[in-house]
C-alpha cells in the first residue's frame, strides 16, 4: 500500500529515527552505569587495592617530579618554573588587609597577622623576582627585611602579636610608598 508522501520516502514507511534513537541511547547508557559499577564494587579488598595502588602511583609522580626538577636545575634550556606571584597582584592582597584589625591579647589576632605577614612575604617574593629588580622596590624590600629578621621563623599568635606595631607598620609603610608608585600595581 502506497503512503502519500511517496516522493519523498519512495513508498517505504518513514523511519522514526529520533524517538527510536534516544530510547536506545538511554538504554545503553543504563546498561553501562550498571556494569561499571557492577565491575567497581569489589567490596573492602578491592577498595584497599585501589588505594595501594593510588599511593604508589602518587609516589611514582612524586619522584619523577623530584628528577625533572634536578633535570631542570642542571639544564639551561628547561623552562623556568613559574615564578611568584605578579607584584600587582601581591600588593592587591595585602591590599585587602587594609581595613582589618585585631585587638592584641584578646585572641583575635592569629589570623589576621598571620595573613598580613603571608601577604608581605608574598610581596617580598614578587619584588624580587619582578623584571624591574630588587633595586627598583629598595624601599619597601628593606622594611619587609627589617620586619622578618624580627619575627624569625616563629608565626605562633603570642610572637606576632608581641611584633603587631612593625606587622601593621610595615603593611602600612608599604601601602604609601606603593601608592607613590602607581606603575607597579596599574
Amino acid at each position: 500500500m502506497p503512503f502519500r508522501n511517496t516522493a519523498r520516502t519512495h513508498g517505504r514507511r518513514p523511519a522514526r529515527t529520533g524517538l527510536r534513537t534516544g530510547a536506545l541511547a538511554v538504554v545503553v547508557a543504563a546498561a553501562l552505569v550498571s556494569c561499571t559499577q557492577a565491575s567497581s564494587d569489589g567490596g573492602p579488598d578491592a577498595d584497599a587495592a585501589r588505594t595501594v595502588g593510588s599511593v604508589a602511583n602518587a609516589d611514582r609522580a612524586e619522584q619523577e617530579a623530584g628528577e625533572t626538577a634536578q633535570a631542570g636545575e642542571n639544564d639551561p634550556t628547561a623552562a623556568p618554573s613559574p615564578g611568584p606571584a605578579l607584584v600587582r597582584d601581591a600588593f592587591a592582597t595585602l591590599q585587602a588587609t587594609l581595613g582589618d584589625t585585631c585587638t592584641p591579647g584578646a585572641g583575635d589576632c592569629a589570623y589576621f597577622l598571620g595573613r598580613v605577614t603571608r601577604e608581605l612575604t608574598e610581596l617580598d617574593e614578587s619584588m624580587r623576582a619582578d623584571a624591574k629588580g630588587p633595586g627598583h622596590f629598595k624601599e619597601p624590600l628593606a622594611d619587609m627585611k627589617t620586619l622578618f629578621d624580627k619575627l624569625g621563623d616563629d608565626r605562633s599568635e603570642a610572637h606576632l602579636e608581641k611584633y603587631f606595631s612593625e606587622i601593621v607598620g610595615t603593611r602600612d609603610g608599604i601601602n604609601t610608598w606603593m601608592q607613590g608608585h602607581p606603575d607597579d600595581y596599574r
